[in-house]
C-alpha cells in the first residue's frame, strides 16, 4: 500500500466562532490523525485525503476567537464542547492544545431575540476587552483564518476580514456574507496577494448541493422546472439565530443563486423559496431539509417529486471545509492571491463565479495540479 506523507508541512489556521462547526472540523482532523497514512478508513467521509500534499493531520489550529463567556479564556480543547454548542461528539479525545480563546469583537454576532431563550440554546457575551485580532494573528503564525461567524454577521465578518488583510492571513469564508465574492474585497485580497475563498460553505451532502444536483438533472433530461421550495429546520444556535429574518437576506440570495445558476432561464422569484424555516430545540445539530420540485416533462406531463434529507448538520462542511484549508494554503504556496475561482466554485454556495458542480470539481482538480486561475 502507497503511504502519502504530507510533504509541505503544517497548515496554520485561526478560527473565529468556536462553535458547532468548529467543534466538528477540530474532532475530524483528530480523528484522521489518530487513523494514521495506513489506515483502510483513512478516507472515508473525505473528498480527498492527500491534496496537494496536504494531509488532515497536517491542519494546526493556531489561535482561535469567540465571544462567549463559557468558551472566552478556556483552552480550545474545552471551549469546543461548552454550551451553546451541541453537534454530536464523535471524538473525546482531543489533545491539550497551546490555545487558549481570545476575546473577539461582538458588533452584530447576536440578534437580540436570543435573550429571550435559555442560556443553554444561545450566545451569552463575556464581559471582556476585545482583543487586538490582527496582532494576535501575526503573533500566533497563522496562515488563514476560517470565518464561522452566525449568519447575518456582516459587520463582524467585515472586521475580520479587515484583520486578515492588516496581518496578511489568507480567508476561508464560511458564512453568507459576501466578501470573495464582492469585486472590491476581491481586488483588495489581490493587490496584497493574499488568497480568499468563499462565500457560504456547501455542505459535503446538504440541501444546497441536492438541490443544484437535481435541478440540473431535470434540465439535462428535457423537464422543465416550473416551481421549486426547499425548507430547512433544525435545533442549533445557527438555526436560532436565523429566526429574526432581518439577518437572512444574504443567507437567502445565497442559497437560492446557488441553484438558479443551474437553470438557462432562471426561475421567477414567486415561483422558488429557498431558506431557513423554523427553529425546533430537540433537533440539535440535526438538519431536516424538505424538498420540492415541480415540473413538466414529455407531452406536457407533470413531474412532482418530494425529498427529504437529515443530516447532522456541522459535520457534514467538515470535509468540505478541510479541503478549502488546503487549497488556501496551495495558493500561499505559489504566491497567489485574490479570490480562488475554482475552489470557492466547488466549496461555496456563493462564489464570484458560478460553474455546475462537475465543472467546478474539474477545475479545482486542475488548480490542484497546478493550472493557474488567471
Amino acid at each position: 500500500m502507497e503511504v502519502l506523507k504530507g510533504i509541505m508541512g503544517k497548515i496554520r489556521v485561526a478560527i473565529a466562532g468556536v462553535g458547532n462547526c468548529a467543534s466538528s472540523l477540530i474532532q475530524g482532523i483528530e480523528y484522521y490523525k489518530s487513523l494514521g497514512d495506513r489506515h483502510p478508513d483513512r478516507s472515508l467521509g473525505l473528498m480527498h485525503y492527500n491534496l496537494g500534499g496536504y494531509r488532515p493531520a497536517d491542519i494546526e489550529i493556531v489561535a482561535a476567537f469567540d465571544i462567549d463567556k463559557r468558551k472566552v479564556g478556556r483552552p480550545l480543547e474545552k471551549a469546543v464542547f461548552a454550551k451553546p454548542n451541541c453537534t454530536k461528539i464523535f471524538n473525546k479525545n482531543l489533545p491539550d492544545y497551546p490555545v487558549i480563546v481570545k476575546m473577539g469583537e461582538a458588533l452584530d454576532s447576536v440578534s437580540r431575540h436570543m435573550k429571550d431563550y435559555s442560556e443553554d440554546r444561545r450566545f451569552v457575551v463575556a464581559d471582556k476587552k476585545p482583543c487586538d485580532v490582527s496582532k494576535v494573528l501575526r503573533q500566533s503564525g497563522a496562515e488563514l483564518l476560517l470565518n464561522y461567524l452566525p449568519v447575518g454577521s456582516e459587520k463582524a465578518t467585515a472586521f475580520y476580514a479587515e484583520a486578515c488583510l492588516k496581518a496578511g492571513v489568507g480567508l476561508i469564508n464560511c458564512v453568507p456574507v459576501f466578501i470573495a465574492s464582492d469585486k472590491l474585497w476581491a481586488r483588495r485580497f489581490e493587490e496584497r496577494n493574499i488568497p480568499i475563498i468563499g462565500d457560504d460553505i456547501k455542505s459535503q451532502i446538504g440541501a444546497t448541493i441536492i438541490h443544484r444536483t437535481l435541478t440540473k438533472l431535470l434540465v439535462d433530461r428535457g423537464v422543465k422546472i416550473d416551481s421549486t421550495y426547499q425548507l430547512n429546520v433544525g435545533g442549533n444556535t445557527d438555526f436560532l439565530n436565523m429566526l429574526n429574518h432581518t439577518r437572512l437576506k444574504s443567507k437567502k440570495v445565497s442559497k437560492t443563486e446557488a441553484v438558479q445558476s443551474q437553470l438557462k432561464n432562471p426561475l421567477d422569484a414567486e415561483n422558488i423559496h429557498i431558506g431557513p424555516s423554523d427553529y425546533i430545540p430537540w433537533l440539535n445539530d440535526n438538519k431536516v431539509c424538505f424538498l420540492r420540485m415541480e415540473g413538466r416533462g414529455f407531452g406536457n406531463i407533470p413531474v412532482n417529486f418530494e425529498l427529504r434529507l437529515s443530516v447532522e448538520d456541522s459535520p457534514n462542511s467538515a470535509g468540505v471545509v478541510i479541503d478549502a484549508v488546503r487549497c488556501c494554503r496551495i495558493a500561499r504556496d505559489r504566491k497567489v492571491g485574490g479570490a480562488l475561482i475554482s475552489p470557492s466554485a466547488y466549496f461555496m454556495k456563493h462564489p464570484m463565479k458560478q460553474f455546475s458542480d462537475e465543472e467546478a470539481r474539474n477545475m479545482l482538480e486542475e488548480f490542484v495540479r497546478g493550472k493557474r486561475e488567471r
